[in-house]
């Protein structure tokens, strides 16, 4: 298969990125990783005129910038370099880099090892992932778990855009004709804190029947202060919920907590599982999960 014809733009600095945006509008594509617009191209389910190729705006775009707040992510920054993060905390004897590599937060790098597979991830981009907004897709449910936001330029200046208003419909994201995502930023996770990210595919790398991102907060007592979980694959953005009236307290019923996730999802018929199956894995995934980001927050606080 082969795409359409287009034309090709290799800008050298984001400005230029953004002035050839700006000209084409909604003909242009933003060709980074290429690992989603690609195979579009190639089945002829996208035709724009024009691509822009970004790789040449790593000086800008390959970025991790951190502090205690939160991490952004470039968005040249490719999945492979996420997913590498070191459980140590340490950063003795490391380069800065290697420092602010090993300070991104867990659930972002454990999601991460799950998206496609290790080539793939080579390549492809944690913003691409974003703007490509498919709801089968491990990083928009950490992001909107997270309370995350995704940065966009113009040539008429930057706005910023929280994930609850990012991911609109199905590949369809709050992107602009004309603009350029250049960054996504995942805040830290609060103190005694536990997060797990589970998913159930088919194969290794197929894209997941369910998923979900779930994170844990202990309060002074040790006791469940907030639990809430991102479902992929159960609705046409990824669905959060907040389980907090499920666990809350000493007597924590994950099994609670995932017939309240059943009740707030509404998973569709394919042909790759029913709907009922779907929920049926909403309510497993939410207790493994579950189990998992509590036993990592009373770790985290000294109470395991």
């Amino acid at each position: 298969m082969k795409p359409p014809s287009f034309g090709y733009h290799r800008p050298q600095t984001v400005a230029e990125a953004l002035s050839v945006l700006a000209r084409y509008g909604p003909d242009a594509k933003v060709l980074a990783g290429g690992q989603s617009l690609i195979p579009l191209l190639n089945m002829r389910l996208a035709a724009p005129k024009v691509l822009v190729d970004i790789n040449r705006l790593g000086a800008e775009l390959d970025r991790l910038d951190e502090d205690e707040q939160a991490v952004r992510v470039g968005a040249l920054v490719r999945h492979a370099r996420l997913a590498r993060r070191t459980p140590s905390t340490s950063t003795t004897g490391t380069s800065m880099a290697d420092a602010a590599e090993a300070s991104i937060p867990p659930l972002l790098a454990e999601a991460t090892r799950y998206v496609a597979h290790p080539t793939i991830r080579n390549r492809g981009t944690t913003v691409g992932s974003l703007v490509h907004a498919d709801p089968a897709a491990e990083l928009p449910a950490v992001l909107l778990l997270c309370g995350g936001s995704v940065e966009l330029a113009s040539v008429h200046g930057t706005r910023t855009v929280p994930a609850e208003q990012f991911f609109v419909g199905p590949l369809q994201s709050a992107l602009a004709p004309g603009e350029l995502a250049v960054a996504a930023t995942f805040p830290r996770p609060p103190a005694r804190s536990g997060s797990a990210f589970r998913e159930v595919s088919r194969r290794a790398g197929d894209y997941a029947l369910v998923g979900v991102a779930l994170q844990v907060a202990l309060d002074g007592d040790g006791q469940v202060a907030s639990a809430r979980a991102a479902y992929l694959s159960v609705g046409p953005t990824p669905v959060l919920v907040d389980l907090t009236d499920a666990v809350h307290g000493s007597t924590v019923d994950w099994e609670d907590a995932g017939r309240l996730a059943q009740s707030q999802v509404e998973p569709d018929d394919d042909i790759h599982a029913s709907a009922a199956y779907r929920r049926h894995l909403v309510g497993v995934l939410t207790r493994r999960a579950g189990e998992v980001a509590l036993a990592r927050a009373r770790e985290a606080s000294g109470d395991a």
